[in-house]
C-alpha cells in the first residue's frame, strides 16, 4: 500500500501532515512552535526508518516518536516565553470565536499537564488509541499508562472547572 523510496515518504508526509501537526501541538500544549520542532525531529527519525517501517505502520511509528520526543522535551528545556506573531484582535460577530476560545482554553488546560500525562491523555482520547497502545508508544507498562491518563484528566477536569467563569 505504501510506496517505498523518497516518492513514498513525501506522500506520507504530504497526506498526514495536518494529523501529525494536530497531535504534536496537542502533544506539546498548543504551543504551535515546538510542535512544528517535534513533528520535524520525529519526521527526520521516521526518514532513516522509512525503508524499514514504510510497508508496515508508518504513522504508528511516528506517534510513538512523538510521544516520547514529547514528553522528554519538557525536561530537556525551559518553554516558559511563548512568542505570538500578533496580538490577538477583538472578536467579531458571527465569527467561530467561541469555538476558537474553547480550544484555546482546552489546550493551555492540556499546557498544564505533566509532559507524560498530557502524552497519556491525547493518545488515549484524542487519537483513540488503547490503553496498552498508549504503553507502546510511551514504553511504560500498561498500569503506568492508565495511571498517567487518569491523573490527566482529573487534573484537567479540577483546571477546566476553576477557569468556568460566566462571559458577560
Amino acid at each position: 500500500m505504501v510506496q517505498t523510496g523518497a516518492d513514498g515518504f513525501d506522500g506520507f508526509v504530504t497526506a498526514r501532515w495536518p494529523a501529525l501537526f494536530h497531535l504534536s501541538r496537542l502533544l506539546c500544549g498548543g504551543d504551535r512552535h515546538r510542535a512544528e520542532d517535534l513533528l520535524q525531529e520525529a519526521l527526520v527519525k521516521l526518514w532513516f526508518a522509512w525503508p524499514k517501517v514504510a510497508d508496515e505502520a508508518p504513522e504508528a511509528y511516528v506517534r510513538k516518536i512523538l510521544g516520547r520526543a514529547a514528553a522528554r522535551s519538557a525536561r530537556r528545556r525551559w518553554w516558559g516565553e511563548r512568542p505570538v506573531d500578533r496580538l490577538p484582535e477583538p472578536a467579531q460577530a458571527g465569527d467561530m470565536s467561541a469555538a476558537v476560545a474553547e480550544r484555546s482554553r482546552l489546550e493551555a488546560a492540556l499546557a498544564q499537564l505533566t509532559p507524560r500525562q498530557r502524552a497519556a491523555v491525547v493518545l488515549r482520547y484524542y487519537q483513540d488509541l488503547s490503553e496498552k497502545q498508549v504503553a507502546a508508544v510511551l514504553g511504560v507498562p500498561v498500569g503506568t499508562a492508565r495511571s498517567h491518563a487518569s491523573r490527566g484528566v482529573a487534573r484537567l477536569r479540577q483546571i477546566l472547572a476553576d477557569v468556568i467563569d460566566p462571559v458577560g
